[in-house]
């Protein structure tokens, strides 16, 4: 609550913390990976320098050390999202695996031909080719609800398309494309209401709200740990209990078996059925710190922070008669445009030139580029670490693009 109270009367001064953003440059690409704090970078140094080991294997006590450090991460993980265990938590290499996790493992067990999965025209690829895949090996089908005009999934219109036939609907909590948030109690009640499993890609929702899915009803809820200023190659699946008990393994090898023979292979309860091989040990210790440095800033002094970031690019970009927005006035964290003429890689390569660091392209969101009736965006996402003069060097920097394009 201290940091709200200091929130409420100045913006966040956190800067200092982040060694690899240097001095006047403007890091606006946090949607697609956030720069790491100090202490995260710090954790993960310490743990290979001083107290490194495998986990769940050694007898040895630095071993034992480290597991409890593993698993440390995963209740406190399981803190962080309101799960009712920490054996609901599944450590995954990101959102990306957890969705194909599920994808094999629930739907390849749990579907048929003629069952239905409902997605949404602003998913990213991870939460449209998982499904994708699925559909060409079981016979399942696939329906996507549109948009409202202001770029939120439009749940009434949803809503309208859910049937006893619909299993899953698969939804990301905030568009990292439109930054626009869903109404994930709304999107759960739907889905039970027909019987279907709700899961929601929290990439983006993370790392700037709070999140608790005992709250929101949910029933799977991926992200990853780069976007939560955490390290690359980890993160997150979380399922209500009932449910990873009831799925069957997707990958086979060390750590996920209880005995093997060559006749029959017997396996460990949930996670470990989940977790084969040796896992990313490190990745957990700086999701943990990282975890742990959100927690002190806390959810809603961030999202307080940008949400005044969001709201002052579009004033300013808004301003400019070349420049299109894309997506609510109220985004989270994120404001995707458009330069009239001009491609988005183009702007990004001024833009950087300028010193100013954005996303160009179709952000693996290409259904929703072609709905949006543009090849691509540029993509201007911010971070704890961005303050008003990174708006201002943005502003600039497109300025300048409308000045050189004519």
């Amino acid at each position: 609550m201290a940091s709200l109270a200091i929130s409420q009367t100045r913006p966040l001064d956190l800067l200092a913390d982040f060694p690899a953003i240097p001095s006047g440059w403007a890091y606006l690409d946090t949607a697609a990976t956030a720069q790491k704090p100090r202490p995260v970078i710090d954790a993960i140094a310490r743990a290979y320098d001083t107290s490194y080991a495998t986990v769940h294997r050694g007898v040895y006590q630095r071993s034992a050390d480290m597991t409890l450090a593993y698993e440390a991460a995963r209740k406190r993980v399981a803190r962080f999202i309101g799960a009712e265990s920490p054996d609901e938590i599944v450590f995954v290499r990101g959102a990306t695996e957890g969705i194909n996790l599920v994808a094999e493992s629930w739907g390849g067990s749990q579907l048929k031909p003629g069952d239905r999965i409902l997605l949404s025209t602003l998913e990213h690829h991870s939460n449209i080719v998982p499904w994708q895949l699925l559909r060409d090996r079981s016979g399942v089908e696939i329906d996507v609800a549109p948009l409202t005009a202001d770029g939120r999934i439009d749940l009434d219109a949803a809503e309208g398309m859910l049937t006893p036939a619909h299993k899953l609907v698969a939804f990301a909590h905030v568009s990292n494309v439109l930054g626009s948030v869903l109404d994930a109690n709304r999107a759960a009640a739907m889905a039970h209401r027909v019987g279907a499993k709700l899961l929601l890609d929290g990439c983006q929702a993370v790392p700037r709200m709070t999140v608790d899915v005992a709250e929101i009803g949910c029933d799977f809820y991926v992200f990853s740990a780069h976007k939560l200023y955490g390290p690359t190659g980890f993160g997150v699946l979380w399922a209500r209990g009932e449910i990873l008990d009831a799925m069957p393994p997707w990958q086979g090898g060390g750590a996920m078996i209880d005995r093997v023979t060559f006749d029959r292979t017997t396996y460990m309860p949930a996670p470990a059925r989940f977790e084969a091989g040796t896992p990313h040990i490190v990745g957990a210790l700086g999701l943990h710190a990282a975890i742990d440095y959100v927690e002190a800033i806390g959810p809603d002094a961030i999202h307080a922070h940008e949400t005044a970031l969001v709201r002052a690019t579009r004033e300013r970009l808004g301003a400019i008669n070349s420049v299109r927005l894309f997506g609510p006035e109220d985004s989270a964290g994120i404001v995707s445009f458009a330069v009239e003429g001009v491609h988005p890689h183009d702007i990004g390569t001024i833009l950087d030139e300028e010193r100013v660091a954005i996303r160009a392209g179709h952000h693996c969101a290409q259904p929703l580029m072609d709905a949006l009736g543009v090849p691509a965006t540029a993509r201007a996402s911010f971070g704890v670490y961005n303050s008003a003069a990174d708006v201002d060097a943005l502003a600039r920097g497109i300025e300048r693009v409308t000045r050189i394009f004519g």
